[in-house]
Protein backbone atom coordinates (compact mmCIF):
# COMPACT_ATOMS: atom_id res chain seq x y z
CA UNK A 1 0.00 0.00 0.00
CA UNK A 2 1.09 3.27 -0.86
CA UNK A 3 2.38 5.86 1.85
CA UNK A 4 0.03 9.26 1.67
CA UNK A 5 2.21 12.62 1.53
CA UNK A 6 -0.01 14.39 3.92
CA UNK A 7 1.66 14.78 7.27
CA UNK A 8 0.89 12.88 9.94
CA UNK A 9 -0.44 16.08 12.67
CA UNK A 10 -3.92 16.11 10.76
CA UNK A 11 -4.24 20.12 10.58
CA UNK A 12 -3.88 22.03 7.56
CA UNK A 13 -3.17 25.64 7.35
CA UNK A 14 -3.91 28.40 4.82
CA UNK A 15 -1.70 30.83 4.42
CA UNK A 16 -3.03 34.72 4.05
CA UNK A 17 -2.12 36.00 0.31
CA UNK A 18 -1.54 39.91 1.48
CA UNK A 19 -2.79 42.99 -0.78
CA UNK A 20 -0.16 43.74 -2.35
CA UNK A 21 0.48 40.52 -3.81
CA UNK A 22 -3.23 40.61 -4.79
CA UNK A 23 -3.05 43.91 -6.19
CA UNK A 24 -1.99 43.32 -9.64
CA UNK A 25 -3.92 40.47 -10.14
CA UNK A 26 -7.34 42.26 -9.47
CA UNK A 27 -5.89 45.53 -11.35
CA UNK A 28 -5.94 42.85 -14.58
CA UNK A 29 -9.26 41.10 -14.10
CA UNK A 30 -10.65 44.78 -13.48
CA UNK A 31 -9.18 45.95 -16.68
CA UNK A 32 -10.58 42.98 -18.41
CA UNK A 33 -13.80 43.24 -16.99
CA UNK A 34 -13.85 46.78 -18.19
CA UNK A 35 -12.63 46.09 -21.42
CA UNK A 36 -15.06 43.60 -21.98
CA UNK A 37 -18.31 45.29 -20.48
CA UNK A 38 -16.85 47.89 -23.27
CA UNK A 39 -17.29 45.72 -26.23
CA UNK A 40 -20.18 44.07 -25.05
CA UNK A 41 -22.08 47.35 -23.83
CA UNK A 42 -20.90 50.40 -26.36
CA UNK A 43 -19.36 48.89 -29.09
CA UNK A 44 -20.81 49.61 -32.77
CA UNK A 45 -22.14 52.80 -31.41
CA UNK A 46 -20.51 56.44 -31.57
CA UNK A 47 -16.73 55.06 -29.97
CA UNK A 48 -16.46 52.12 -32.16
CA UNK A 49 -12.91 50.93 -32.49
CA UNK A 50 -13.90 48.13 -34.74
CA UNK A 51 -15.32 49.06 -38.04
CA UNK A 52 -18.32 46.43 -39.66
CA UNK A 53 -20.67 44.42 -37.25
CA UNK A 54 -18.57 41.75 -36.62
CA UNK A 55 -18.20 42.92 -32.98
CA UNK A 56 -21.81 43.33 -32.76
CA UNK A 57 -22.81 40.13 -34.30
CA UNK A 58 -20.22 38.15 -31.98
CA UNK A 59 -22.03 39.97 -28.70
CA UNK A 60 -25.42 40.65 -30.02
CA UNK A 61 -27.03 37.89 -27.56
CA UNK A 62 -24.81 38.81 -24.40
CA UNK A 63 -26.14 42.44 -24.93
CA UNK A 64 -29.40 41.42 -24.48
CA UNK A 65 -29.11 39.12 -21.51
CA UNK A 66 -27.64 42.10 -19.71
CA UNK A 67 -30.20 44.57 -20.53
CA UNK A 68 -28.07 46.63 -23.23
CA UNK A 69 -30.81 47.91 -26.04
CA UNK A 70 -28.73 47.54 -29.24
CA UNK A 71 -31.78 47.95 -32.04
Amino acid sequence: MAQSAVPATGTSEITPISAKALAPWADFFGILMLVLLYFVGAEQGATALVSGEGVHEWVHDGRHLLGFPCH
